[in-house]
């Protein structure tokens, strides 16, 4: 338990002073300097610490999954480590995708993602999952971990292209927001990482109705989870399909994002919460 703490503790100080550097960064530009122009380049140790991070995070949520060294029983879960896992994905599809297109927005994303890394030592009451080992949980849950993920990520880039829009038309760009991408460059980011999460929540969706019996021990219920899940679902459906046939964009697309995204956080994560923190019961 202490080096899983420890390892979240040090990629949360990790996320912490690379935002607090790139926040610095963005504020320190030349009078003058165009909103849009990159800050300076980043120093040497800033390229392997984010990675350090990563791996420090990744290595923490092992050790809660399964124990160091892995102990062989079943699976611990808790929604703290849910919403630790998502947005270390999150991250890490954000880090590889600033190789191919440049991102801003780096401080906020960061300091979320301290959060996200410290919730498991702010909440360490984890439960086993005793159906863990089975294939059909195993594909249910990787297919829902990196929905959520990748719907987490689309959420936030939503939110950035809220902000960077109300201040544009105010001529009032804020430093955080001073290096994103063109809203149009945003906008196809967003549909892009909106119809891979749509997939593998489809994915996740239908391993939980055809693996219900060794996933869950029960044949499919529709309680509060699963109804939250299928609306999320359609939501997201609605979203692609009005993209598709109407042109949906703008406002109206971040509206619908942000909607689903509430959805599927209040079907898994929030649940577990209720259960676990105000309820302090185990979910499994």
């Amino acid at each position: 338990m202490a080096f899983q703490l420890s390892a979240h503790t040090l990629a949360a100080v990790v996320y912490a002073l690379l935002g607090a550097h790139y926040w610095r960064a963005y504020r320190s530009r030349p009078l003058g300097a165009s909103p849009l122009a990159a800050p300076a380049a980043a120093p040497h140790w800033a390229s392997w610490l984010l990675p350090l991070g990563l791996a420090a995070q990744g290595i923490g949520l092992y050790a809660g999954l399964y124990g160091i060294p892995r102990n062989g029983g079943p699976m611990s879960f808790s929604f703290a480590l849910a919403l630790s896992l998502m947005l270390w994905l999150a991250l890490a599809v954000y880090w590889l995708e600033s190789f191919r297109t440049r991102l801003g927005g780096q401080p906020l994303l960061l300091f979320i993602a301290a959060l996200g890394a410290l919730a498991p030592v702010l909440f360490p009451q984890a439960h086993p999952l005793q159906r863990a080992g089975s294939t059909g949980f195993e594909l249910h849950f990787l297919a829902a971990m990196a929905a959520y993920s990748l719907f987490t990520l689309a959420a936030i880039h939503a939110v950035f292209m809220s902000l960077a829009e109300r201040q544009l038309h105010r001529k009032d760009l804020s430093p955080a927001l001073a290096t994103l991408p063109p809203l149009m460059t945003m906008e196809n980011m967003l549909f892009r990482m909106i119809g891979a999460g749509f997939l593998l929540l489809t994915a996740a969706l239908v391993t939980g109705v055809l693996f219900s019996e060794s996933v869950f021990g029960r044949p499919l219920t529709f309680d509060h989870k699963t109804v939250f899940a299928i609306a999320s679902w359609v939501i997201f459906a609605g979203l692609l399909v009005g993209r598709r046939v109407r042109g949906w964009r703008g406002k109206v697309a971040l509206r619908w994002t942000l909607a689903g995204f509430l959805l599927l956080l209040l079907a898994y994560v929030g649940s577990r919460f209720v259960a676990e923190v105000i309820l302090h019961r185990p979910v499994m």
